[in-house]
């Protein structure tokens, strides 16, 4: 299980250019966002080398099936670990001993209720919460300690990633590049296991 040692900014991104820069970034969590199965052994293998840890969005990656056997390929390449928002598929990559971030969109109330539900069978390891702009959900989710909180989708600026950590989110994930340079000005990047 992962857990942070001090609030992190994970790179979320989407393009080549972005998975370049993230690798001198001084985030040492990489969210792919866009993941090919022609990639996924290169951008690992990158990704380690650079110090970092890969997690793939299994629910848009391309030509890997959505299955045990999807999920075997994608340890056998390196990933680190994976991110969904099927309950299911948590399970299935707990049981394959990856990584797992369990990915929840908050609309309203329900979805909170549903999200406090569903960690309770899923066991994930890192729960992210979109959008990042949620303090209260953040808060919530939080106390329940049941996996560190990352916030997620939204988050432009510093001030929202310091309202973000102030509501008890261990991590924020973004496509802002510049967000993933120098945040130790505002904390220490650490992760451990």
């Amino acid at each position: 299980m992962i857990r942070f040692k001090h609030p992190t900014v994970i790179a979320a991104v989407r393009t080549e250019a972005d998975f370049a820069t993230a690798l001198t970034s001084e985030s040492r969590l990489i969210f792919d966002l866009m993941p090919s199965i022609r990639k996924v052994k290169e951008r690992t293998d990158r990704a380690h080398q650079a110090g970092k840890r890969l997690f793939l969005h299994m629910d848009l990656v391309e030509g890997i099936g959505k299955d045990a056997a999807g999920l075997e390929y994608v340890k056998e390449q390196g990933a680190d670990g994976i991110i969904s928002t099927r309950a299911a598929m948590i399970r299935l990559a707990k049981e394959t001993e990856l990584l797992t971030v369990q990915r929840f969109f908050m609309v309203d109330s329900q979805s909170v209720r549903t999200a406090e539900e569903t960690l309770k069978t899923t066991r994930a390891d890192m729960v992210e919460v979109m959008p990042g702009l949620l303090p209260k959900v953040i808060e919530k989710l939080a106390a329940l300690g049941r996996a560190p909180v990352i916030a997620g989708g939204l988050l432009e600026t510093v001030q929202e990633i310091l309202i973000a950590f102030a509501a008890g989110a261990s991590a924020v994930s973004t496509a802002k590049t510049e967000l993933w340079r120098n945040f130790s000005r505002f904390t220490e990047n650490g992760v451990e296991e």
